[in-house]
């Protein structure tokens, strides 16, 4: 038995919104399956929604009702695990409204391709996991491995969500098991589905939600650049310029350091926005000379590349290389605070993470930014009273 039991995001304030969605399926279900006795089986009658002949108000109040126990506990485990990250990222007002809507979605869709009644929080989530998809798709779902042992391992959320939960889970098992009966709304999953996709990529693109390197939009816009796919500036032709030649003896062919070799190609990979290559040959280059660093926007691009591709300890090599460089660059403080994430999070150095937060502190002005270094420091003392 696979179980995805948590993710490494940590939301930098409480996702009260999903807190709220959580405790609202609760304590619905314990009025109309434990306690309301005659009352709460009229309750579920009434709010289920029935497809042949929905009410409106059956869109909204289907996603609060559950069939049994095990029905309530998956669905609020995952609620809980993609739920909480994107609630973080919204807010805890659009964060409803977007989770109410993938439902009325989920349910528009099982609508039209069949006459049965349905119920369930299955079609919001299934909107929530999408959006959580597009908001942190370089993530790493956990997953609890409960068969003749107990252990835990770490999968991309990528892999999770689009093959297990949305091919596999969703479209490949109800085409296997067309000629069985089955109570799984497949329909409402992937109307949720699709509504999650396309909504968070909207708001994305239109800067309704806060972006980051990392986020699918993002990922998708420097893909286009390294395949050459982003039309290149169209430059003015002026009138030929003519050159005479003039008693001269040729030009000798410059004579290059490995060093300098190496720079130029970098520089030459980078102009063609062919990141991978620049950032290998930039490790072979301080690996020649520790002391040298790349022009201000190409030293940060091949940080930020090593940081995305979880190259940790190189990434943060190639920032304090580029704070010392560039100590009053604009980008100093955003370089401040993501050396200290990193030297937090993946490489325990708690100590050197401080210091670069705390400098972040005191330049960082967005409040977004200013939130996530302040939570870290907590957390970085946390750890430390836990250690001591």
């Amino acid at each position: 038995m696979l179980i995805p039991i948590g993710t490494d995001i940590r939301p930098r304030r409480p996702p009260v919104g999903n807190y709220l969605l959580i405790f609202l399926n609760v304590l619905v279900f314990l009025f109309t399956d434990v306690v309301g006795g005659a009352a709460g089986e009229q309750l579920k009658s009434v709010w289920t929604l029935y497809a042949a002949v929905p009410d409106l108000a059956q869109y909204v109040t289907y996603q609060f009702l559950h069939g049994d126990w095990v029905h309530l506990v998956g669905n609020m485990l995952f609620l809980w695990i993609f739920g909480n990250a994107v609630c973080d990222r919204m807010g805890s007002l659009c964060y409803a409204m977007f989770y109410l809507a993938g439902g009325v979605c989920a349910g528009l869709t099982f609508a039209q391709f069949n006459d049965n009644a349905i119920l369930g929080a299955s079609g919001s989530i299934a909107a929530v996991t999408t959006a959580f998809l597009v908001l942190f798709p370089r993530v790493h779902i956990t997953m609890l491995v409960w068969l003749f042992v107990i252990t835990a391992f770490q999968v991309p959320a990528v892999i999770l969500i689009v093959f297990k939960i949305i091919l596999w889970d969703n479209i490949v098992t109800p085409m296997l098991e067309h000629s069985a009966v089955s109570n799984v709304a497949h329909s409402a999953h992937l109307g949720g589905y699709a509504f999650g996709f396309c909504v968070a990529l909207v708001l994305l693109a239109a800067r309704a939600l806060p972006r980051n390197p990392f986020d699918l939009l993002s990922l998708w816009n420097r893909w286009q650049r390294r395949a050459g796919l982003v039309p290149a500036a169209v430059v003015p032709r002026g009138r030929p310029v003519i050159v005479e030649e003039v008693d001269s003896r040729p030009l000798e062919p410059l004579s290059l350091t490995p060093t300098e070799q190496l720079r130029q190609a970098i520089l030459v990979h980078l102009s063609e926005r062919d990141v991978p290559p620049a950032a290998d040959l930039y490790l072979k280059l301080i690996e020649l000379d520790r002391t040298q660093v790349l022009p201000r926007p190409a030293q940060l691009d091949v940080g930020n590349y090593l940081a995305q591709t979880q190259r940790y300890r190189q990434a943060v090599a190639a920032y304090e290389a580029f704070l010392a460089a560039y100590p009053a660059s604009p980008d100093a403080s955003q370089v401040r605070l993501l050396l200290g994430l990193i030297q937090a999070r993946y490489l325990g150095q708690l100590e050197p993470a401080a210091v670069h937060l705390r400098a972040a502190l005191d330049s960082v002005t967005d409040p977004t930014q200013r939130d996530l270094a302040e939570r870290e420091l907590r957390e970085i003392a946390a750890r430390r009273a836990r250690e001591d």
